[in-house]
């Protein structure tokens, strides 16, 4: 939402958003409870929550860099391909040429941010429709990883290149990296709640933000405990986190965010008032670009390789992930906790349909009946806006 919109649009927006997240919440707790009475709770075990965190991980990083794209009124369908072709030249570079890993993840990055500003050269400048632009990205990414693996998978990787999507925290680390940043966002709030005060702006009542303060810390702390009852807090998770935070401060408190938001709600309107549409459409992309390489790297380091189907249909799950978590298609309006909280449900649906060992083709018929309704939804909810 554009800081210049009237507050009555800003508080139904806000409330809407709010509603969102109860949504969301209580489609969490109903996935959570069938899925653990139909595996005879098995699937609340610390062991499998950690995977379902490490799972969220991967759709989650691509989420937020999907989201962007979205509010931005564009699209993009290549990142599934990117991925693997940027898992793919991870692995390379490490089974086949022997490179250091902090050289391995420099290139690998760099080669995502590139492949961003490819994309995005052409939707922002060209004027190509970015659906058209990026589904040749598809095409042409995925034909590039099977041309240069031969087709075959590129294993195993390095013990060092495990590090990044299969180590933990210590357990002391992971709590006191919980426990710093919860102090830190409570301090924040307070600035806030304080400099909104001073400016008599509305503030909600004390007793409600200390229950929500109070049930935000209770939920970290215990997420945290229950990842230490296995092997600690997974690295991926940590990096999904730290993402989630740049991610929202960039979304609520940069001009560049700002500058997003009004271009997918108005883009003759964002030309007219000077900002340059073009520059930041090419911003949005080569930032997604950075993410699915962040994402590629995880991915090749969890599985130990780079194969030439990884990351198909990738791109799916992330854009489902974003519109379950609220985000319209039709742009302007989107939150980033949203997808990542959707990017959650996917993977819990996957790793519950996995337990009951739910044949392939009916995950994939639940996937998309869900897209579906979280889209219609949305028009719904527009149209009675």
């Amino acid at each position: 939402m554009p800081s210049g919109a009237p507050q009555s649009q800003w508080r139904e927006w806000l409330q809407g958003a709010k509603l969102q997240l109860v949504v969301m919440a209580a489609a969490i707790v109903i996935i959570m409870l069938f899925f653990s009475v139909m595996t005879d709770w098995s699937y609340l075990s610390p062991r499998n929550i950690s995977n379902l965190f490490r799972q969220t991980a991967i759709t989650g990083i691509l989420a937020i860099g999907m989201v962007f794209v979205i509010i931005s009124g564009e699209i993009d369908l290549s990142v599934g391909s990117m991925m693997g072709l940027l898992g793919g030249v991870a692995a390379i570079l490490d089974v086949w040429f022997g490179w250091p890993l902090p050289l391995t993840i420099m290139l690998t990055l760099t080669a995502g941010f590139l492949l961003g500003l490819w994309n995005g050269w052409w939707v922002a400048y060209r004027k190509v429709p970015s659906f058209i632009v990026t589904l040749a990205g598809m095409l042409a990414f995925r034909g590039i990883l099977i041309g240069i693996t031969d087709g075959t998978t590129v294993a195993p990787t390095s013990d060092a290149m495990g590090i990044i999507g299969q180590s933990y925290l210590p357990s002391m680390v992971g709590m006191v990296i919980g426990v710093g940043g919860l102090a830190l966002y409570f301090g924040w709030q307070q600035k806030r709640r304080a400099m909104r005060q001073q400016y008599e702006l509305p503030v909600p009542p004390m007793h409600t933000s200390l229950m929500k303060s109070a049930a935000m810390g209770i939920a970290v702390l215990s997420i945290i405990l229950i990842l230490n009852d296995y092997r600690g807090v997974p690295t991926p998770v940590l990096l999904l986190a730290t993402f989630l935070i740049i991610g929202t401060f960039i979304a609520n408190k940069t001009q560049f965010g700002r500058r997003i938001f009004a271009i997918g709600g108005n883009i003759e309107a964002s030309r007219l008032s000077g900002i340059n549409v073009e520059k930041t459409k090419l911003a949005v992309y080569a930032m997604n670009g950075f993410l699915v390489a962040v994402a590629a790297l995880i991915l090749s380091s969890r599985l130990g390789a780079g194969s030439p189907s990884a990351g198909n249909i990738a791109e799916l799950d992330a854009i489902a992930a974003c519109i379950i978590g609220g985000t319209s298609m039709a742009g302007g309006v989107g939150t980033v906790i949203g997808a990542v909280i959707g990017a959650f449900i996917m993977a819990s649906l996957d790793n519950g349909m996995s337990m009951m060992d739910v044949p392939t083709f009916w995950q994939y018929i639940v996937k998309g009946g869900i897209l579906l309704l979280a889209v219609w939804m949305d028009s719904a909810t527009k149209a009675k806006r």
